[in-house]
């Protein structure tokens, strides 16, 4: 596999690329069996997996300090799971492809991940910024139909330019300080969006807080969820649009696509659901999974979902928000079990219809949809604004990997000109 197959632009550096592994030990991880409990027990290492994954996605963390689990001693000296030491690179190879941080300490990793641990020739931080820079190009040639996996004989063969190593630490320092400056503007957005969201569910905590879930005596009413919700069947249509994505709060369409398990084939009826705009969409399955939102665009969605509308006069928007807040709580999955025989089934309405739910006057709903109404828009402009920024980021580091310009001399350039925070 050559370079030219993997990142043409890798043709294009002022150096010599090599193979990383000529001036890096390769390596990888594994899992210890499951079924000896010994191995699970005492655990001190940390240990990376795709559980960890969500940490790198938006490429703002270099070093990853905390994993989600550990392994222990005993689990790697009876597995080919190794503690690699503090420096070492890693990228993500199977499933989430292409997503590289560098280890904040010793630490092990599953067998999702290559590993290399720099020689004298070779800055860590370079290496992190050169393969975040081939990111795009490895999700491009991993292979498989199901779970993408570059795998290890490829990532064998996977070559890097070579500056003198002085060189690699400027170019380094150079990104880390004009990559920090990007992240620092799209954190910056970030942080406002999420105080305007959090200015909305403080509002409904405190209905939710002045009712009988919050206060027994407040006198404030709650009402069984099918008095305060309808339930609606409409069947599907043949679109492209599938509902599938729960966030903040909403609901979104994306793209159908085959794997979905859906279909739009005039030849086959697609499985579940039509959802139009303004519906309240609630997932029934696996005790809620704290899914719930609000539909942007009309589309299929599972037969699992609960699809609802508000009687009379309530509004969509506020009863999405309050669904999603008291799924959140973990109120709603306090009624998975009943003290009866059968246990209590989500996707069974007449059941779940009867989990009570705060009350709340049609003006404060409104009150409360307008405001959530006018803040959903910013969501698709901040994924927007990420992704330029993401562009830009990107343009960044692949241009000084290679030398198109010299750090030495860039310090400075203004990398953040026409971006505003």
């Amino acid at each position: 596999m050559s370079e030219s197959r993997v990142a043409p632009w890798l043709a294009s550096s002022r150096w010599a690329t090599v193979p990383i592994r000529l001036v890096a030990r390769l390596g990888s991880g594994h899992t210890p069996s499951r079924s000896k409990p010994e191995y699970w027990e005492g655990c001190t290492i940390p240990w990376i997996t795709l559980a960890d994954v969500w940490q790198l996605r938006s490429g703002q963390i270099r070093v990853i300090a905390e994993t989600k689990e550990k392994i222990s001693p005993l689990g790697v000296a009876n597995s080919a799971a190794v503690e690699h030491p503090a420096g070492t690179v890693i990228l993500s190879r199977t499933a989430s492809v292409g997503f590289s941080a560098i280890m904040g300490s010793e630490m092990a990793t599953s067998q999702d991940f290559a590993t290399w641990t720099c020689g004298p020739k070779l800055d860590h931080r370079y290496l992190l910024y050169t393969l975040r820079g081939m990111a795009p190009d490895l999700k491009r040639i991993a292979m498989g139909s199901t779970h993408k996996t570059i795998y290890m004989p490829d990532i064998e063969q996977l070559k890097i330019p070579l500056p003198p190593p002085e060189e690699q630490q400027r170019i380094a320092d150079f990104l880390d300080a004009e990559v920090g400056k990007l992240d620092a503007i799209v954190r910056s957005r970030s942080q406002q969006y999420e105080l305007l969201n959090e200015r909305i569910d403080s509002q409904v905590l405190r209905i939710i807080g002045r009712s009988e879930l919050g206060d027994p005596d407040s006198g404030e009413s709650l009402a069984a969820m099918r008095w305060l919700l309808q339930k609606v069947t409409r069947p599907t249509a043949h679109t492209s649009e599938v509902v599938t994505a729960f966030r903040d709060g909403q609901v979104t369409a994306r793209s159908l696509r085959r794997a979905d398990g859906y279909t739009n084939s005039a030849s086959a009826e697609p499985q579940g659901q039509h959802v139009l705009a303004g519906d309240v969409v609630v997932h029934g399955l696996d005790g809620f999974a704290g899914a719930i939102g609000t539909s942007e665009a009309a589309g299929n969605c599972s037969p699992v979902n609960h699809v609802m509308f508000p009687q009379g006069e309530g509004d969509s928007l506020y009863y999405g928000r309050l669904l999603r807040i008291l799924a959140l709580q973990g109120y709603l999955t306090g009624f998975s079990h009943s003290t009866r025989e059968r246990a209590f089934d989500f996707r069974n309405w007449d059941m779940f219809g009867r989990i009570p739910i705060p009350v709340a006057s049609v003006d404060e709903q409104r009150r409360i949809g307008k405001q959530i109404k006018t803040v959903r828009p910013l969501r698709g402009k901040l994924d927007l604004f990420s992704e330029r920024i993401a562009e830009r980021r990107q343009a960044l580091v692949t241009a000084a990997v290679t030398g198109q310009f010299d750090v030495s001399t860039a310090s400075g350039r203004n990398v953040t000109e026409g971006i505003t925070a």
